[in-house]
């Protein structure tokens, strides 16, 4: 039997361990549930993917590009005349205000890095990422603690079901934000 020429066969495989993890959780994820939903092979996933940890860390590798695209295209993070923490605060809101599934996924795969050190290193990627397009506004120190502070901000949402208070959000960005500020809050 000659063998068929699909070069989309893995990026199908990557989508569909997107789609298991998404109504299953990261548990239901193996080879064999990535090749039914792809409709491919079994041994398609395998060559493609060695092991597990391979397909998550692809599919966490695509999942993550979805956040700092939406940094990336947001042309008024660049313009320094804009209020960093108000276009932040407004692209966290859309963010969490979309396809919640979506965003419930990416945070699951990231969150798997605590089980799978192969994660680590993409998960570590997301907020390099995310921290060196803000380091254009800022310094690299004080981009790091935005990355982690709006990281904190979308796990409360996700993990308490709270609204999402885009006023809060930008007030305490601001805040990291905010020039010569010291620990005590003052210059």
């Amino acid at each position: 039997m000659a063998r068929r020429y699909d070069p989309e066969r893995r990026q199908r495989i990557i989508d569909a361990a997107i789609r298991v993890v998404g109504a299953k959780g990261i548990a239901g994820l193996s080879h064999r549930s990535a090749a039914a939903e792809a409709d491919v092979p079994l041994g398609s996933t395998t060559y493609h993917f060695k092991t597990l940890d391979e397909l998550l860390v692809a599919a966490l590798r695509q999942a993550n590009e979805g956040f700092a695209k939406a940094v990336a295209e947001r042309g008024a993070l660049a313009d320094p005349a804009t209020d960093l923490a108000a276009e932040l605060a407004a692209l966290l809101g859309e963010w969490l205000a979309g396809e919640r599934t979506g965003v419930e996924l990416e945070y699951e795969l990231y969150l798997a890095a605590l089980r799978r050190p192969a994660l680590r290193p993409v998960a570590a990627e997301w907020g390099d990422g995310i921290a060196e397009l803000l380091a254009h506004r800022t310094d690299p120190v004080t981009a790091r603690a935005v990355v982690a502070l709006m990281d904190g901000i979308c796990l409360q949402v996700l993990l308490t079901d709270a609204s999402y208070d885009e006023e809060y959000a930008r007030d305490v960005l601001a805040r990291v934000l905010a020039p010569g500020v010291g620990v005590t809050g003052r210059p």
